[in-house]
């Protein structure tokens, strides 16, 4: 189920935290003086210069296997600076949550080197390509690990986060954070993760969730690709109505049995929301259920017949014995593999088709010492793709 956290807005008012590290660019006079003005102010804590084991690495992607040291290696980082001094190079960034000044590379070499590893699986002209590229992120706890992930992985330059809920201690289980961040939004702390990885990137959030017209908004400034992982019902619905609208994929993992769908609306403008099996069943129709009617539109969109029997046997104890839907880490971090594998693959116009997929570990990997046998596969329609070692079931619904 993808319950991981709210979106429909709020009037109650919320904190302004910080989430946008400052940078302040070395060639530029007028920032080099900022630069010395908040070093002053007694505002940085800790200060971290490493550019030049940066800029040594930098000249090892640009030259793998040179292996150079001593005068051969400062003569090529002169040339990768073009004689501009160490010190004097680059871009320092702020980032004013934690107080840390940080000396790192300019935009273009930080991206090079820091995605230099994904060569061999994304070249280079693929990664350039994949940092213009925009996603929509509603909802942040699967949500959260694929935001992670894309950013990690340099998929995707521009991200919109949206979530009005902030972190809890039973959110602990699942999301990357600590004891100190509990009460902060969500979103500041998706973006705060996000910026540590690549200051350079371009996060907005939406902390006060989405209603109607900043949904309507927020699909309108993704025109790449959107992942939803809400748990509000209509906007669940809502979303993909604007997106099919707007011909942008949206992707859903259900954090159980590695439930993925794919909606490639920018393919398929007529295509029928959740693979059609809501039916006719607009975002207004929804808004007007009740509890229990909402429970089993859920039950619909998501597909009860593929729920895992430990999530089919969960959902009547919520509310009486479990608080709320079961979460876990691995199939959280699950989840946002699932998401980034697929939104990169999108991304870089391979014909990813429009289904439902599963990657079921419990099938995968299964148990035989717990007194049950190999679990089969419980949704309908769903055939065996062998693989080393176990299958992962995929059922495609066009």
């Amino acid at each position: 189920m993808t319950h991981s956290s709210s979106v429909v807005g709020s009037s109650s008012p919320r904190s302004e935290e910080p989430f946008r590290p400052v940078l302040f660019d070395l060639s530029s006079p007028a920032e080099r003086t900022a630069l010395h003005d908040l070093r002053a102010s007694g505002r940085v804590r800790d200060v971290h210069d490493r550019i030049d084991s940066q800029l040594g690495e930098l000249v090892s992607c640009l030259s793998p296997g040179s292996h150079l040291v001593g005068a051969e290696l400062a003569a090529a980082i002169s040339h990768a600076t073009d004689g501009v001094p160490s010190e004097a190079y680059g871009t320092w960034v702020w980032y004013p949550w934690s107080g840390s000044l940080v000396h790192v590379l300019p935009r273009d070499e930080y991206r090079l080197v820091r995605t230099d590893r994904n060569r061999g699986k994304i070249t280079r002209s693929q990664q350039r390509s994949l940092l213009t590229r925009s996603i929509g992120v509603i909802g942040l706890s699967v949500g959260a690990a694929a935001a992670m992930a894309c950013a990690a992985e340099g998929v995707g330059g521009t991200f919109l986060l949206a979530d009005l809920d902030q972190l809890s201690l039973s959110n602990l289980n699942r999301l990357r954070a600590g004891v100190d961040q509990l009460g902060v939004d969500k979103t500041v702390l998706c973006a705060r993760a996000m910026a540590d990885l690549d200051p350079y990137l371009e996060v907005e959030i939406y902390r006060d969730g989405l209603d109607e017209t900043s949904l309507a908004a927020f699909v309108d400034r993704c025109p790449d690709l959107l992942i939803e992982e809400c748990d509000t019902p209509w906007a669940k619905v809502a979303v993909r109505e604007m997106a099919r609208a707007q011909r942008v994929p949206v992707l859903m993992e259900a954090n159980d049995r590695g439930l993925l769908d794919i909606e490639r609306f920018d393919l398929e403008p007529h295509r029928p929301l959740f693979h059609g099996r809501i039916g006719a069943t607009t975002a207004r129709d929804v808004r007007q259920l009740d509890r229990a009617g909402l429970t089993a539109f859920m039950l619909q969109a998501i597909g009860a017949e593929r729920l895992s029997p430990e999530m089919a046997e969960a959902l009547p104890e919520i509310g009486r014995t479990l608080s709320s839907w079961p979460q876990l880490a691995s199939g959280v971090l699950l989840g946002g593999a699932l998401v980034t594998d697929s939104a990169r693959r999108i991304l870089l116009g391979e014909h990813v088709m429009s289904g439902s997929y599963s990657v079921d570990l419990n099938a995968l990997i299964p148990s035989q010492d717990i007194g049950r046998a190999r679990a089969e596969p419980v949704v309908a329609g769903l055939s065996d793709v062998p693989v080393s070692g176990g299958s992962v079931t995929v059922e495609v619904a066009r």
